[in-house]
């Protein structure tokens, strides 16, 4: 008799459990995909301004833990006047690092396919103006020695910098150009502007995935959306099956070894299950007595990372803009750390990446702050004032041809943040065929790619499981 193969059920239709289905499908594996949401994508989720109503809006938000804190004109006259139209925005900014040789495309090689990624180097905002790209030639020569010490150190001299805070390196290394890129690259990795927090091991780790032969930054043509569509054709070509609107209600655990989940009052069986959810939350589906006490005091402490995002639609951009993407360092703001970084990026706004109407460009933009800070509106109206003036150095009229902008304010970004004192749980569970995955667990990358590099990584677990 032909052996069946072992049933998987993913919870979580992110960029993580979308990946793992795909790629255990593809391995002999039964897995059905499990999401809450109507729509497929997670936090790194696109929308469609042309079918986006405002309640519609709204319930997104809320159910990703974000709220609209402005909105220029307000966002009843927004969709009041359909003006959205044509557009396709993001939940919270989501690039790719790594551009077209993304670990995203790593992946999708597999399947014979790609997405078509716009990439960019990146520049930097300042007083007089702005920079592009970050590092001059004769910057590159002046530091490149310091760079490529740290960014090719063996595994084992980084494991030692894990427990040393980019604060201390600067001290070390910080020299002019040299302080002014850890200090902005290290933040904007990490999504966390407290630069006590930041590991350098961790922070060179990700940075080194990010220099591979391609530009740093990266976003897909059309959106987000088009990595979740071809991965969820890709489950289905395989044989796995994805059920949306469907929230599960309970991981059912026997005797420490994993028994199935409870759907609609109902158990189903399962082999194996493998929650994508934020790891601080598994325990809402999970009775938390079936764990060590010091597992659930651990993924009850993890914090996340938070950004006020602003999307702007202008009617006008310096064509010598397009396509590229600049990072700024607001000094003396008040966020956790004293200073914040954010980024301008008009790779969007390239007609390329048909994510608004002809003859309209789409910007987007980001600053760094705590989810407990994402939660505190005057903190808002202050991120956003700064967004706008950043904006401004770059395009000093840019509010003469704006149509509209909407500023989201995000407090779970990354599912949690990659620092010394915060560190990410593993992939394996205490429990059998328990296996957590996203951007909450320890894999290589930060966002985008730890999640879809944490689905890897567990592939290759199971795989050598089978053997």
């Amino acid at each position: 008799m032909e052996k069946q193969p072992r049933s998987i059920c993913i919870i979580g239709a992110g960029i993580a459990g979308l990946t793992a289905a795909a790629l255990l499908s593809k391995n002999g594996y039964a897995v059905t995909l499990y999401e809450k949401q109507p729509i497929l994508g997670g936090r790194a989720l696109s929308l469609n301004g042309s079918t986006l109503t405002h309640e519609d809006y709204k319930n997104i938000l809320t159910s990703y833990k974000c709220y609209l804190s402005d909105s220029i004109p307000d966002i009843n006259t927004i969709f009041s006047n359909n003006l959205l139209k044509g557009y396709v925005i993001d939940l919270g900014y989501h690039a790719i690092g790594g551009g077209v040789l993304s670990n995203l495309n790593e992946v999708l090689k597999e399947f014979d396919d790609h997405v078509d990624i716009l990439e960019s180097y990146v520049g930097f905002i300042h007083n007089s103006g702005y920079s592009f790209p970050f590092l001059s030639r004769m910057d590159k020569i002046k530091i490149l020695p310091n760079i490529l010490r740290l960014l090719f150190a063996s595994e084992k001299t980084l494991k030692r910098l894990d427990t040393v805070s980019i604060t201390e390196t600067i001290k070390r290394y910080g020299k002019r150009k040299m302080k002014l890129i850890l200090e902005v690259f290290s933040r904007s990795i990490t999504t966390v502007n407290n630069l006590d927090r930041i590991s350098t091991g961790e922070m060179f780790r990700a940075q080194r995935n990010l220099y591979r032969g391609s530009k740093p930054v990266g976003y897909p043509k059309k959106g987000l959306q088009v990595i979740h569509e071809k991965l969820s054709e890709i489950i289905k070509n395989q044989g796995g099956s994805i059920h949306l609107h469907t929230p599960i209600e309970k991981i059912i655990i026997e005797k420490g070894s994993i028994k199935g989940v409870q759907i609609n009052g109902q158990i189903q069986y399962y082999d194996i299950v493998i929650s994508s959810i934020l790891p601080q939350d598994l325990f809402t589906i999970c009775d938390e007595r079936q764990f060590p006490t010091d597992f659930v005091q651990t993924y009850k402490s993890l914090t996340a990372t938070g950004s006020l995002c602003g999307y702007y639609s202008l009617n006008h951009i310096p064509e010598e803009l397009i396509g590229k993407t600049f990072h700024f360092l607001e000094r003396n703001c008040g966020v956790d750390g004293n200073d914040a970084v954010g980024m301008i990026d008009f790779m969007a706004a390239h007609p390329s990446s048909q994510l608004s109407p002809k003859g309209t460009f789409l910007v987007q933009s980001y600053i760094i702050c705590t989810p407990k800070e994402a939660e505190d509106k005057q903190m808002m109206n202050n991120l956003r004032k700064i967004l706008d003036r950043n904006l401004s150095q770059i395009i000093p009229d840019y509010k003469r041809s704006l149509n509209w902008a909407l500023y989201p304010a995000v407090w779970h970004l990354d599912g949690v943040a990659k620092t010394i004192d915060n560190q990410k749980p593993s992939i394996i569970t205490p429990i059998k065929n328990l296996y957590v995955i996203g951007d909450g667990v320890k894999a290589m990358g930060i966002g985008f790619n730890c999640a879809l590099n944490s689905a890897r990584v567990l592939s290759e677990i199971l795989q050598q499981d089978k053997q």
